[in-house]
């Protein structure tokens, strides 16, 4: 087992004037990173939503036929 040494156990907080330069960092590098994003085509996105719709569609569709079936088989045994 070992020891932690005085490097790990000293917080390690970042100059109050280094503030800024990272907030621009960080903007700089979301902007870079959304450059490499590989966005879909038009058709893509189409199809793709219209597959969403319908999956939300049906599986809502089978969540009511389900819960109308119970509740009709408790109205059948709770008379």
């Amino acid at each position: 087992m070992t020891s932690p040494t005085s490097e790990d156990t000293t917080a390690s907080s970042p100059a109050p004037e280094a503030e800024p330069a990272r907030k621009s960092g960080f903007l700089a590098e979301t902007l870079e990173e959304l450059k490499l994003v590989v966005w879909p085509s038009r058709q893509q996105l189409f199809s793709e939503s219209i597959a969403v719709i319908l999956m939300v569609s049906l599986s809502a569709a089978a969540i009511a036929a389900v819960s109308r079936f119970y509740a009709w088989g408790s109205s059948q045994v709770f008379r």
